[in-house]
């Protein structure tokens, strides 16, 4: 089957309000398959590359279940989109046909020409094969057809692709390092509603591949488009998005207490569709979130909070794929240092454990920082770590015996918790 990643690039390029299309197009595409329907004397419709339906005529042919969810809920399954490709439709320059898929509820078999402009897929002429064959006079009408909504659709995306322009400059501007320039942007925002005002927060999203490659051009693709898809499932107007180079970051208004509640639930799915998209095996996706601000003139400081936090992840692996600024702990301090202080400050007993050439020297690093983070507690320590107290005595005593530090002393603890924290930091260990 074809990958959906295809067809979600025009959901990403010209569907940017909220999942819906402007009544001007909707309106011209309705007359297009009314006129069409009359010359024909059939049922006719029209979907965009995501098999949403965007116009039918009325007709008295009967209908499957696939056509009469989408004439109910505007969209059809994964599984129907992936069959019709799988079929012919993403290669397809004149008629093909999609065969009766009754598993699907395809009880009903299409004839579907392709709209394309300068060769771009931008959707479908559906025809039904139970209203009989398609003749040469009915082939050539439904050419003209098609012609017709392609410049119609590939106008509503220029339209869209303007008002992108300036949601971006926008978006831009309010995360600038000039005050008046952020309080113009965010009170522009308001009055041409993309943003609403009040409190907002930001989420950035990375994708990083594990074996340090450079990023492809469908990797930065997938992360806009799961950007987009957390976008379009927040109220409308309720989130402004931007991609730049290495990540996508999302501008989110939660004044309302819906938002912030369904919030980290579609973060979760957003970043399963970014790793979806993306395809690849050896990549990871890390999403920040800064904390709120009042005013979306001061989410400056809650995007840096979002990255630092995405960057952060990516190292400290205990924290987890999703992390909120609050929940950084010292590493949020931490990393507000040069890489250069950083490990300048870490405990020489410490570089000293970290460099010593042994085969118990991980396990040796695992009983220590699990000593420390469990506050010097041995019976806890040795339960988190499933291990004899003799023998966590014994590494205990290995540990003071390569670092010189007394662990029954609480500035050398501190010190070596706070090492430890660093080396996670610089991914040392």
């Amino acid at each position: 089957m074809c990958s959906i990643f295809y067809v979600e690039i025009w959901a990403y390029v010209a569907n940017r309000r909220g999942g819906s299309y402007s009544s001007t197009m909707v309106g011209e595409l309705q007359h297009l398959v009314d006129t069409t329907g009359r010359r024909l004397d059939r049922s006719v419709a029209i979907d965009d590359v995501q098999i949403r339906l965007l116009a039918y005529n009325s007709h008295d042919s009967a209908v499957d279940s696939v056509r009469m969810n989408s004439v109910l809920q505007r969209n059809v399954s994964r599984e129907i989109v992936d069959f019709i490709y799988a079929s012919g439709g993403r290669e397809a320059l004149d008629l093909f046909t999609v065969p009766v898929n009754e598993e699907l509820g395809l009880t009903l078999g299409r004839v579907g020409m392709p709209i394309r402009y300068r060769n771009a897929l931008l959707g479908f002429v559906w025809l039904l094969t139970s209203e009989g064959e398609v003749d040469e006079d009915q082939a050539e009408v439904l050419r003209r057809t098609a012609d017709a909504a392609a410049m119609i659709l590939h106008r509503e995306q220029l339209l869209d692709e303007l008002s992108r322009s300036r949601e971006r400059e926008l978006t831009r501007d309010v995360l600038s390092g000039e005050r008046s320039l952020r309080e113009d942007a965010a009170n522009r925002l308001a009055e041409e509603g993309l943003l609403a005002a009040g409190p907002a927060v930001v989420v950035t999203v990375l994708l990083r591949p594990g074996d340090q490659s450079t990023l492809t051009e469908r990797d930065r693709l997938s992360v806009a488009v799961g950007v987009d898809q957390l976008r379009r499932r927040l109220p409308r107007n309720s989130a402004i998005q931007l991609d730049r180079p290495d990540h996508s970051l999302l501008i989110v208004s939660v004044a309302e207490r819906s938002t912030q509640t369904h919030l980290d639930s579609l973060i979760v799915a957003a970043r399963e569709r970014v790793l979806s998209e993306s395809g690849r095996q050896n990549i990871e996706c890390w999403v920040g979130i800064g904390e709120p601000r009042t005013s979306v003139a001061d989410v400056r400081e809650s995007y840096e909070e979002s990255r630092r936090s995405a960057d952060v992840a990516q190292v400290v692996k205990v924290l987890g794929n999703v992390v909120r600024y609050r929940d950084l702990g010292v590493y949020g301090l931490l990393a507000e240092l040069s890489e250069d202080r950083l490990e300048n400050s870490i405990h020489s007993g410490l570089q000293s454990l970290l460099s010593h050439e042994d085969s118990k020297s991980e396990a040796l690093l695992a009983t220590l920082e699990s000593f420390l983070d469990n506050a010097g507690d041995v019976k806890r320590t040795s339960e988190a770590l499933c291990v004899h107290r003799g023998s966590l005595y014994y590494r205990l005593r290995r540990i003071q015996e390569i670092t010189r530090a007394d662990l029954a002393n609480g500035d050398d603890r501190l010190a070596l918790h706070l090492s430890l924290k660093v080396a996670r930091l610089l991914d040392l260990r």
